[in-house]
């Protein structure tokens, strides 16, 4: 009796590597690196929630989405520099000198209404070039470059403002994206759908445009989308030039959320963009994530906030939880770039 032999499997068949749990839910985080941070967003408000039943009132939702609003807006400008592997540290301060650029040629009525507003998001955008030639031309690090822009960016304010803080009517235009629109029990202003707005606007952009491709292209491995046939400076630059648009629209939301301007306004808004960014799943190494994502990871910090505030927790492990989440969310990205697919 003759005993039969299995043959080897082929190469790939030997090579490729066993389907464990861990692999599959890898698989899933890395098609979808939105799912984990709404996990985290969907498991905090339930545990705030039963701690608290004001937590999830409509009025409290109605809060944690306003002051989530401009914080969000500027998550996405910082979405588009992160997904190029970039990172732009100056995001708060050019939407604080935007904003009180804004606010005090409103106040001064140097020129129209619309037309101060278009100034300073003309300024924000100035202040992307600058960013994005800085990094594109002279090939310095983003890190480095912005480092040292919002120390300028902060100096321009600071002197612009001559130590004024701006108080503006409620009618005026400045202050029209703080406006609110009632539904029921419910409040949202303006500026929470034009928050909104943008990330519809920009999902769009990153996934169905060639330029969105080219941006995750670049981010993820810019010698060979150059060899592609990518001009990547030039994605690089636009990356930086767009986000500066987006700032200036975040700096209008600011002024109506706070019905004026404050030079000293908005001192940690480039680090709560980044943490935002980050724990919605966008790779801080380019190339991975959605703008849908640092939605997310936006409302997961405002809940945290506002969830720890109503629970009596002291505030400093308020910024305690942040700092974890954060850790957390890199180590996540760091485990999910380890495990080969």
């Amino acid at each position: 009796m003759t005993e039969t032999l299995e043959e080897p499997g082929t190469a790939e068949e030997i090579l490729k590597p066993k389907d464990t749990p861990a692999r599959r839910i890898h698989g899933v985080l890395h098609r979808m690196p939105a799912l984990s941070p709404l996990v985290v967003l969907i498991i905090a408000c339930v545990i705030f929630g039963i701690d608290n039943q004001r937590f999830l009132r409509p009025e409290n939702i109605s809060i944690v989405m306003q002051q989530a609003a401009y914080v969000g807006a500027l998550a996405v400008a910082q979405t588009l520099v992160i997904l190029t592997a970039g990172i732009d540290l100056s995001v708060g301060a050019v939407m604080v000198l935007a904003s009180f650029v804004m606010a005090k040629l409103v106040a001064n009525d140097t020129v129209p209404g619309p037309f101060a507003l278009l100034i300073g998001i003309v300024i924000a955008v100035a202040a992307g070039l600058v960013n994005g030639l800085l990094v594109t031309k002279i090939k310095l690090p983003p890190f480095i470059v912005t480092l040292g822009t919002l120390s300028i960016f902060t100096a321009i304010t600071l002197i612009y403002a001559e130590g004024q803080t701006i108080s503006l009517s409620s009618d005026s235009i400045a202050t029209w994206t703080g406006k609110t629109i009632t539904l029921g029990r419910f409040d949202v202003t303006y500026g929470v759908l034009m928050m909104l707005a943008l990330y519809v606007l920009f999902a769009y952009a990153l996934r169905q445009t060639a330029w969105g491709r080219h941006l995750y292209a670049t981010g993820d491995d810019p010698e060979a989308s150059r060899l592609a046939g990518i001009r990547t400076n030039r994605v690089l630059l636009s990356a930086y030039v767009v986000a500066g648009a987006v700032i200036g629209i975040a700096a209008w939301i600011f002024v109506g959320r706070i019905n004026g301007a404050d030079p000293n306004a908005g001192l940690n808004l480039n680090l709560e963009s980044i943490t935002a960014v980050v724990i919605g799943g966008t790779s801080l190494f380019g190339g991975r994530g959605v703008v849908v994502g640092s939605l997310i990871g936006t409302l997961i910090v405002q809940v945290f906030d506002n969830g720890l505030a109503l629970a009596g927790v002291d505030p400093n492990y308020q910024v305690l939880a942040v700092g974890v989440l954060v850790i957390v969310a890199v180590a996540a990205d760091q485990w999910i770039r380890s495990v080969k697919s």
